[in-house]
């Protein structure tokens, strides 16, 4: 197997990063199911940092208070998926999504609603897309919303590293920034890694590097 220590090659990282907009693609479509109004997302960048890192890059961004929507998953990798948005973010979505007609009060009162279906469709879209891209089986738990500093919504008694990716959404004309974070253990991010060279090797005829 690689090792899971190791940063991502540079045809891997092209790979994880075509597979993930695929898979935001597909969420798009789910949302703008939802919101009857055209919906783009994209990702930008993908890195696999250690918690810690990933603590620190987003305490960096000056976003103290976050909100994160949290679906645990089970299969051939398993962890810990987050959808983290600044909390001053999290109402501009939630009031794309609902709409800008309502009050600011009855947006409050829908928030956490909101930010949990909107969580659960992104979540679940990108997992489901890339444990099937990768030819893998995957459950995922219901949403779970939290608030709270960096730390709090890293926190993890089991894992080490975290897959981390920059979205970018463009709702109703309002572009909202945010993070979808995948926190692992080291063998199934070793396991993932193997998955993703192994589907490098496919697309190009060329043999995994894992």
């Amino acid at each position: 197997m690689t090792d899971p220590i190791a940063p991502l090659s540079d045809l891997e990282r092209d790979a994880l990063a075509e597979l993930s907009n695929i898979a935001m693609a597909k969420a798009a479509n789910g949302l703008r199911q939802m919101v009857k109004h055209e919906v783009l997302l994209s990702v930008p960048a993908v890195e696999i940092l250690t918690n810690a890192a990933a603590v620190e890059l987003i305490a960096k961004t000056d976003n103290p208070k976050l909100v994160a929507v949290r679906q645990d998953f089970q299969g051939t990798f398993s962890g810990r998926a987050l959808l983290i948005f600044p909390e001053k973010n999290s109402l501009e979505l939630v009031r794309a999504v609902v709409g800008g007609q309502l009050a600011l009060e009855d947006i409050v009162e829908l928030e956490d609603e909101a930010l949990a279906e909107t969580g659960n469709i992104i979540l679940n879209s990108w997992i489901a897309t890339i444990a099937n891209l990768l030819k893998s089986a995957l459950k995922m738990s219901l949403p779970v919303v939290i608030r709270g500093d960096s730390k709090h919504v890293f926190e993890s008694r089991s894992s080490t590293f975290v897959l981390f990716l920059h979205i970018k959404f463009d709702i109703r004309h309002k572009e909202i920034h945010g993070y979808v974070a995948l926190l692992m253990d080291i063998p199934s991010l070793d396991e993932l890694r193997t998955l993703i060279s192994e589907f490098v090797g496919k697309v190009t005829d060329q043999p995994g590097t894992a």
